[in-house]
């Protein structure tokens, strides 16, 4: 292929299967960004040879300065810098940034004009509205990444959104679906972080393990394909082989199916709307064998519960659960707080004083600030 593009989070686990698609399509790469594995982008800069390179940890930025000092790789540092990057021109920029920091990027490069395959889900959790007027305004395509979301853009080629009925977004459950609270209390973050079929970072594994991931997701699709919260019917499919499906207004259900590998969506969200021979092994449901199909249980996986409601009410709720989860999740990974005890927090964030959305992101900003400071608080 003859597309440039630019993989901001180029180390994390979206990141590092991007770089191995582009390798495969031999694509060429603009820029690559990364929060402060300055060793890791190191190596992918010497291999990829881009332009410029970015380390979102300022702290970082002489490090990789100096790791880099024989090549002719600009090299810059801080979020602004990331933002910067995003809106250099080239053919698609992927945003795999991790959390809300991935927003100012996301809008950068809408506002380039640039098609963006997205997998910075937190950039329409927080800010959907803003960032789908952005892209309705520039004219540019947002291609999403997530298998599920993939899946349902897939779903919907060729046919007309409004004849959506529901969109079926399925989910994998974690490791600990079936469980009860009593169950989840003496949880750690090593077992947390064992997901039975997807290989993924550290912060989306922990939110699919406490089916948070899925509540983002929900309002992720809200925007996107432009539904309501209960338009979206979430199904614990465990062979994680459906990733997701669309019902339309006559009843016709199309799904998208395929093995477990994130390079799937990668690489048709770098191709689009073109397909090309892939990476992954042809999925044979021979030996998938049954498929089967479960309801969630909000009330022992609280975040699913909170995200629910927040999508509901809208505005800048999406924000606050969004930022209580982010700060929860990194408590519990450094064993502070209980893996229940995230679930409670972002929970918590539901009773802020929010009042309603500007419009600005002044104010996503200020409500991210508030849930992160409830939860410190209340640790």
């Amino acid at each position: 292929m003859s597309k440039t593009v630019t993989v901001l989070g180029s180390t994390g686990s979206i990141g590092t299967q991007t770089l191995e698609v582009i390798r495969h399509l031999n694509c060429a790469v603009q820029g690559l960004s990364a929060h402060r594995n300055t060793a890791l982008l190191e190596r992918q800069a010497r291999e990829f040879h881009p332009r410029r390179v970015v380390v979102g940890d300022a702290d970082c930025y002489h490090a990789l300065k100096t790791a880099l000092a024989d090549t002719d790789i600009e090299v810059a540092a801080g979020p602004q810098a990331v933002a910067e990057l995003a809106a250099v021109p080239v053919d698609i920029v992927l945003n795999a940034v991790v959390g809300i920091a991935g927003l100012e990027a996301t809008l950068a490069a809408l506002d380039a004009g640039t098609p963006l395959a997205l997998a910075n889900k937190e950039s329409l959790v927080t800010a959907g509205e803003l960032v789908m007027r952005r892209s309705a305004e520039t004219e540019t395509p947002i291609l999403p990444v997530d298998s599920e979301h993939s899946a349902i853009f897939q779903c919907l080629n060729g046919e007309k959104r409004d004849r959506i009925n529901r969109i079926l977004l399925t989910a994998s459950g974690g490791p600990f679906f079936g469980r009860d609270r009593a169950a989840l209390a003496s949880v750690t973050p090593e077992q947390a972080l064992r997901h039975p079929n997807w290989r993924m970072g550290a912060k989306i594994t922990i939110d699919s393990a406490t089916l948070m991931n899925k509540g983002l997701e929900l309002i992720e699709a809200m925007h996107l394909f432009s539904v309501k919260p209960e338009q979206i019917e979430i199904l614990v499919h465990r062979q994680s082989i459906v990733h997701s499906a669309v019902e339309f207004c006559d009843g016709a259900v199309i799904a998208q199916l395929g093995t477990a590998d994130m390079r799937i969506p990668i690489q048709y969200a770098l191709t689009w709307p073109d397909r090309m021979p892939g990476l992954s092994r042809p999925l044979s449901l021979f030996e998938a064998g049954a498929l089967t199909f479960e309801r969630p249980d909000p009330q022992t996986f609280g975040c699913l519960a909170a995200a629910i409601e927040a999508a509901k009410r809208g505005g800048l709720w999406p924000c606050a659960v969004n930022g209580a989860n982010e700060a929860a999740v990194a408590l519990f990974l450094a064993g502070k707080i209980s893996f229940l005890k995230i679930g409670e927090l972002v929970w918590q964030a539901l009773s802020l004083p929010l009042g309603p959305w500007d419009g600005s992101l002044q104010q996503i900003f200020a409500t991210d600030t508030a849930a992160r400071e409830m939860v410190a608080a209340a640790v």
